[in-house]
C-alpha cells in the first residue's frame, strides 16, 4: 500500500469513522457521510447547482462552465448502499466532470432502503430515465453513469432498457459497480484488509437492508446477472486492491460476452470510487479526466 493511500485511508477513519467503519442506523449513517460530503468533496470553479423534479422524483443537477440547458446530458446515479447518500454528497464530482465535458449532469435522489427496498431504487431510475425523455431529451444524447450502488442501479436500469427493446442511451460509465448482491465476488475476502474506505463487514448488512427478502440474483438487483442485448459502449473503473474488483472484473466479462465495447479501466492501490476525491487526490482528478474522454467520445459527432 502506498503511503498516499496509507495516508488517506487514516485521514477518513479520523473524520467520520462511524460512516468508514460500520453501518449505524440509517438516519445516522446519512447524516455522517453529509457531515463527510461536505468537508471532504470540493466544489469546482463556477459549480452550478439546480434542484428539479423528475415527476415524482427530486433530483439536482450540477455544472460547471456550461450551464444546465444543453441537449447532451449525462444522468448518474449516487452510490450509498441503497441505503445513504444523495445528489448533495456526489454534486462536486459531478459538477467536475461537467466542467471537463461541457454537459451537465442530473442526479435523481431516488428513493433509500430500508424504509423503501428494492425495488424502489430501480423503479425510480427508470422513471428518471422516462422523464426526460418525455421533456424531450433524445436518448441517443444521454450518457448514464453511477457509482457503487449508483453504478449498479445505472447498470440495472440498462439491462431493463436493452431487454425491452427500448430506446438506449449513447453509453454507461461506472465507477466502483456494485453488481452482484448476491456477495460471490472473492475479492470481498481477498481486499478486506486494503480497502478501508468500504470494509467488507458493511456490506451483508447494507444487502439485506435493501434486497430484503427478495431474490439477490434478480437482475434488477445485480446486474451482473443481467442480458444486454444491443448494448451500447460501457467504461467500467475500478482500481485492483477495492473489495468490489471481482464485481467489475466478472461485469465486464459478461457484458463482452453479450457483444458489447467495453473499456475496464484498472488502476492499483485506489481506495473504492476515489474520483470522489476530485481536487484532492490526483488520482481522482486523472481518473476523472479518462471518465469526460468517454463521455465525449459518445456524445461528440465522428
Amino acid at each position: 500500500m502506498t503511503l498516499r493511500l496509507r495516508l488517506l485511508n487514516l485521514w477518513l477513519q479520523r473524520v467520520e469513522k462511524p460512516w468508514l467503519a460500520r453501518v449505524p442506523e440509517p438516519a445516522e449513517a446519512r447524516r455522517s457521510f453529509e457531515r463527510a460530503a461536505r468537508l471532504l468533496f470540493p466544489d469546482p470553479p463556477g459549480a452550478l447547482y439546480l434542484e428539479d423534479r423528475l415527476g415524482a422524483i427530486p433530483a439536482l443537477w450540477a455544472s460547471a462552465g456550461c450551464g444546465t440547458g444543453g441537449p447532451e446530458i449525462i444522468l448518474y446515479f449516487h452510490g450509498g448502499g441503497y441505503v445513504m447518500g444523495s445528489p448533495q454528497t456526489h454534486k462536486a464530482m459531478l459538477a467536475r466532470l461537467s466542467r471537463l465535458t461541457g454537459r451537465a449532469a442530473c442526479l435523481p435522489d431516488y428513493r433509500k432502503a430500508p424504509e423503501t427496498p428494492f425495488p424502489a431504487a430501480v423503479e425510480d431510475a427508470r422513471a428518471a430515465w422516462e422523464a426526460l425523455l418525455a421533456r424531450g431529451y433524445d436518448p441517443a444524447r444521454i450518457v448514464l453513469g453511477g457509482d457503487s450502488a449508483g453504478g449498479g442501479l445505472a447498470l440495472a436500469l440498462l439491462g431493463m432498457l436493452c431487454r425491452a427493446g427500448a430506446d438506449l442511451p449513447a453509453g454507461l460509465f461506472a465507477l466502483s459497480p456494485w453488481t452482484d448482491l448476491t456477495l460471490s465476488g472473492a475479492s470481498l475476502d481477498r481486499n478486506a484488509e486494503i480497502d478501508r474506505l468500504l470494509p467488507a463487514n458493511r456490506v451483508t448488512e447494507l444487502r439485506d437492508y435493501y434486497v430484503g427478502a427478495a431474490d439477490p440474483s434478480d437482475p434488477r438487483a445485480s446486474p451482473l446477472f443481467g442480458r444486454y442485448p444491443g448494448c451500447p459502449p460501457v467504461f467500467l473503473q475500478a482500481a485492483r486492491t477495492e473489495i468490489l474488483h471481482d464485481d467489475v472484473a466478472r461485469m465486464a466479462e459478461r457484458l463482452r460476452a453479450e457483444g458489447a465495447r467495453v473499456t475496464f479501466d484498472l488502476w492499483e492501490d485506489l481506495p473504492h470510487v476515489w474520483p470522489i476525491f476530485q481536487g484532492t487526490l490526483p488520482e481522482a482528478d486523472a481518473a476523472l479526466a479518462r471518465v469526460a474522454r468517454f463521455v465525449d467520445g459518445r456524445l461528440t459527432p465522428e
